[in-house]
């Protein structure tokens, strides 16, 4: 016998539909979304010196690397883009935020055969 209940297991279908209606209104407009991370490095440039030869490098200058892209696909952000990306970033977070609680919305409702 399975002991495990997850958090819907005790609310009603018409409270977890209710629920999933909200969450999906919550999502509004996902043009505003990015996926991925944010990061700041500083930089040496090499050349004879300079005063990053000297142990006091250039930057900090940040880059965004998509979720899915993977290795080596990080992309340079302007000092002036950085706090909208920041802003973008978190605003994916809520919107995944959102799709994982509808997801284990709808999987309570799979189990009860009741996805509609």
């Amino acid at each position: 016998m399975d002991t495990h209940k997850n958090e819907f297991s005790e609310v009603s279908t018409r409270e977890l539909l209710t629920r999933r209606r909200r969450l999906a209104a919550r999502l509004g407009d996902v043009e505003q979304v990015l996926a991925g991370s944010l990061v700041e490095q500083t930089r040496r440039c090499g050349r004879a010196g300079c005063r990053c030869a000297e142990g006091e490098p250039h930057g900090p200058y940040a880059y965004f690397t998509p979720r899915a892209a993977g290795r080596g696909r990080s992309k340079y952000v302007p000092a002036g883009l950085v706090a909208a990306v920041r802003a973008r970033l978190a605003r994916g977070e809520q919107v995944q935020a959102v799709i994982a609680e509808i997801s284990a919305i709808n999987t309570e409702l799979l189990a009860r055969r009741e996805l509609d």
